[in-house]
């Protein structure tokens, strides 16, 4: 039985991404296609087709294709997807603008019938699609380093200060791979922290890249003075290999914890929350924060990493001084920003509740399509003091 709902939802899937993609590729003909001088009409649904059905073949068909065909299909699929995105943010607006024109009877026989209209918009709905995954391309490969000093009025033994980076949602694997990871350990290696975190989705579903690109030996020249510790996301858990990924992990140096605390050099502690949404994914609930705090000596600064940044109230009564989310990815693609605004009291940057402190990322990697636009993949450089202190500063 829940096999067969699982079928049922995936062929809806596949139906209205169908007939989405049918839309824009029926657009794209009247619009510009059919002005090519050696393009037919056949030519262009069978590549039109090829390309739209890509990223649901390599998913599909992931055991039954060879390994370079499925790479290929992956990345061709992902950057359609971030064409469609905006192919149908851009249609969506020609057909209003349409509709508002026919109606006022300026264009009676709408665009099919005025051949010069309907290819100067093809021309300006391919060209501005086109620059904006362009340029989401570029942006996405050039991360920025954001800084934050913050105080947290707490002794920390014999520590006055700690400076530590976090990173979150590489997203490591085809599309984001070892090249991208080695120029994240370049960047933080400058940096030189004393402390690592990453709250989760470092590797992005199936460990196969990983291992394959070697990215443990990436991960082991980091080696900070405290080490680094990561907890899981959601997408460690959507391939459902979360424990094969919290093994290749701890083989990089990098200690996962998973509703677990430790107290790093007797001064501070590093609690870290497993992924919220594991339930979904057939792993069971989470623990409470209360059950997950048992021990803590709160007279101590307390540093937690939880993947979602969600249940804050929930943290701030539980005595947590500084709280390290990322999964918003602030949305990846504007206007989904608009979106996670909604979704999350704090989708990106810096919140004060109280005694907590909130810092949440929008990610180094990207997701699905790999491009960015609205944002930058960032890492966080951030300056802590303890002891009395004025807060939060940039």
């Amino acid at each position: 039985m829940r096999n067969g709902g699982f079928f049922i939802v995936l062929a809806l899937i596949l139906l209205m991404y169908s007939l989405i993609n049918f839309w824009v590729g029926l657009r794209g003909w009247q619009l510009l296609g059919r002005f090519i001088p050696f393009l037919n009409v056949k030519l262009y649904w069978i590549a039109f087709w090829l390309v739209a059905l890509s990223f649901f073949a390599a998913r599909l068909g992931g055991g039954f294709l060879p390994v370079r065909a499925g790479r290929w299909l992956t990345v061709l699929g992902s950057y359609w997807l971030a064409a469609l995105f905006y192919l149908i943010l851009a249609l969506a607006l020609v057909e209003v603008v349409l509709l508002a024109v026919r109606i006022a009877g300026f264009m009676p026989g709408g665009l099919a019938g005025h051949a010069r209209v309907s290819l100067a918009v093809g021309l300006a709905v391919f060209i501005g699609v086109g620059c904006t995954v362009a340029y989401g391309w570029w942006n996405a490969l050039h991360p920025r380093v954001v800084h934050y000093q913050v105080n947290i009025p707490k002794q920390a033994g014999t520590l006055k200060d700690l400076h530590l980076v976090m990173v979150s949602d590489l997203h490591l694997g085809i599309i984001v791979h070892n090249g991208r990871l080695i120029q994240m350990v370049d960047m933080i290696k400058e940096l030189q922290p004393d402390l690592v975190l990453m709250p989760g989705d470092i590797i992005d579903e199936n460990p196969g890249p990983f291992v394959e690109q070697d990215m443990v030996s990436s991960f082991r020249r980091l080696a900070p003075k405290y080490g680094i510790y990561a907890v899981p996301g959601n997408h460690e858990y959507i391939g459902r290999e979360s424990e094969v990924i919290a093994a290749h992990l701890g083989d990089a140096g990098i200690n996962v914890l998973r509703d677990q605390y430790v107290k790093v050099a007797d001064s501070f502690y590093v609690a870290g929350r497993d992924e919220i949404s594991r339930s979904r994914m057939g792993a069971g609930g989470r623990k409470d924060l209360g059950d997950v705090m048992k021990g803590v000596d709160l007279s101590l600064p307390v540093i937690l990493l939880d993947h979602q940044p969600v249940e804050l109230d929930r943290c701030r009564e539980q005595g947590v001084d500084l709280m390290f989310s990322g999964h918003t990815h602030l949305g990846q693609m504007f206007p989904n920003n608009l979106i996670t605004r909604r979704i999350f009291e704090v989708d990106w940057g810096y919140l004060r509740k109280g005694s907590l402190q909130v810092i949440v990322s929008c990610g180094f990697g990207t997701w699905g399509p790999p491009i960015r636009v609205g944002n930058r993949p960032e890492i966080v450089d951030l300056s802590i003091s303890f002891g009395p202190g004025e807060g939060q500063g940039r």
